[in-house]
């Protein structure tokens, strides 16, 4: 039996993170954790894995208990190895002549081509890359695994690939998954930590089941926050009521009697309910609008490789205002090229078959933010890069989640999750009339992901889409097209697509 058991677990940095965290987790006990980006949750892993210290409370794990802990990147040494040897390293040296064998297994569990495995790790995929740090780590049989955002970057077949992989080969383990993907929580956990600066909320239910109770018992502190403060000005008014008429009448009594009522009011006030909210950066977008009804217009158009390779054909397709296409298909397909093809032909540089209104704005985010650039501060490029002034500039990035003192450092130094915002907020100031987003939900936390989409839907956004965000898509799209047998062809749901995946998956 193993367990991980967290004693008045605290975390404060500039802020209180998380406090007073007391819960055991145990073998088959599968837990999502959640918070917004950077409230605690990579310390609060490698605080488990005993990597690092927490700055409150004590964490315990049973005798003996070896423990697993997937980061979100490849140490940077690694990337000029192979596959094959980037797994091989993670064994003790002592281990790797006689144990090699072990890594061939962990790279069959994944289903991983033959040739795959001798290419180096720095021409792989985001996508490879973390299937091998999730290797790294299982290679090494751990009795206790902790997986810091394993589904970045992943394609939908090896998500629902790393889905079953859990389900099966870690299911007797104790499991704490740090994710956004909400649709991957709820098929890989069977409980969910709320971390929260005061008092965070663990339930014995997967993420959607959870964020229900959660929900009911943020309501219930609002509704009794309400009351004790409607209690605090009854007991005020009282006080100063008495308080006059003691003064009055010369009662030291009823002097002593309001103090008394004050005193009550006060440790009303003060034992009051704080009402959580996520400390992250609000996501706000714009649409210029426009008058054209359609805005692309795609007929008899190939979409290739960069060496001109075709991937597949698109016969006919009108994309109208307020349109919400996802775009969806294996790896390797080509959504991303074809992404990339209408992003050229918005920008002026003129592709056979496709026609673009005169009238269209693009606003264009990829999965590595890489509009934004290599150098310089936050404060800089937005200064530089758009007409709002020093002090608007400012204000904007602290709307963002940059406060005053952050904004001079260089973005090169920016988290991914904040990289996404900073991103984000980029593409709200370029005023689009027409959204582009190749995977925007990567490393953006679940209350940023919610946003975002409410924010193109309020804003009645025209956009086109691709994300691997099963949530993220059901919630968004409003046209669906697969691309099969060389051809995009529109559907009427991604459910048969999803399903087929998983399917191939299992």
């Amino acid at each position: 039996m193993g367990s991980i058991s967290l004693r008045n677990a605290s975390l404060t940095a500039t802020d209180t993170l998380f406090s007073n965290l007391n819960i055991v987790i145990n073998d088959g006990d599968r837990v999502g954790l959640v918070a917004g980006n950077g409230n605690g949750k990579t310390t609060l892993l490698r605080a488990m894995a005993g990597l690092t210290e927490l700055t409150g409370g004590d964490i315990v794990r049973s005798r003996g208990l070896q423990v697993g802990y997937v980061e979100q990147d490849m140490p940077p040494q690694s990337m000029d190895l192979t596959l094959h040897q980037s797994i091989l390293e993670a064994l003790p040296p002592s281990d790797r002549d006689t144990d090699s064998w072990r890594v061939d297994v962990v790279l069959d569990e994944f289903e991983t081509p033959e040739a795959m495995r001798h290419r180096v790790l720095r021409e792989l995929s985001g996508g490879w890359q973390r299937i091998a740090l999730i290797a790294r780590c299982w290679v090494l049989q751990p009795d206790a695994l902790l997986l810091d955002e394993p589904t970045n970057h992943l394609d939908l077949g090896k998500l629902f690939q790393l889905e079953s992989w859990i389900n099966q080969a870690a299911r007797n383990l104790p499991v704490v998954i740090a994710s956004h993907d909400r649709q991957f929580l709820d098929a890989t956990t069977n409980r969910t930590l709320f971390l929260r600066p005061e008092t965070s909320h663990y339930f014995a239910l997967p993420y959607s089941k959870a964020r229900l109770a959660v929900e009911e018992l943020d309501v219930a502190a609002e509704a009794k926050r309400e009351r004790d403060f409607k209690e605090v000005g009854k007991l005020r008014k009282q006080a100063a009521k008495l308080t006059n008429i003691g003064i009055n009448s010369g009662s030291d009594l009823l002097v002593v009697k309001s103090k008394q009522l004050r005193d009550r009011a006060e440790k009303i006030e003060s034992n009051a309910l704080s009402l959580h909210k996520e400390r992250s950066g609000e996501i706000r977008l714009s649409n210029s609008g426009t008058h054209a009804r359609v805005l692309v217009a795609i007929e008899n158009c190939d979409v290739t490789t960069p060496v001109g390779e075709k991937l597949f054909r698109i016969d006919k397709l009108h994309i109208f205002q307020q349109d919400r296409l996802v775009i969806l298909g294996r790896n390797g397909a080509g959504k991303s090229q074809f992404m990339g093809l209408i992003h050229r032909a918005m920008r002026g540089h003129a592709s056979e078959g496709i026609r673009i209104s005169p009238s269209v704005v693009p606003g264009y985010v990829d999965q590595a933010m890489s509009q934004l650039p290599e150098k310089g501060s936050l404060i800089d490029f937005i200064t530089g890069r758009f007409d709002q002034g020093d002090q608007r500039s400012k204000s904007l990035l602290a709307a963002a989640g940059f406060p005053l003192e952050k904004q001079g450092r260089p973005i090169a130094e920016l988290s991914f999750g904040q990289r996404a915002r900073l991103g984000l907020l980029a593409l709200r100031l370029s005023e689009p009339n027409f959204y582009l987003l190749d995977e925007p939900t990567n490393h953006v936390d679940i209350t940023g992901q919610e946003r975002l989409e409410e924010e193109i839907r309020t804003h009645e956004a025209t956009c086109i889409l691709i994300s691997h965000d099963r949530s993220f898509v059901r919630g968004l799209g409003s046209r669906f097209f697969v691309i099969e047998g060389r051809r995009l062809k529109e559907v009427e749901s991604p459910e048969p697509f999803f399903a087929a995946m998983a399917a191939a998956a299992s």
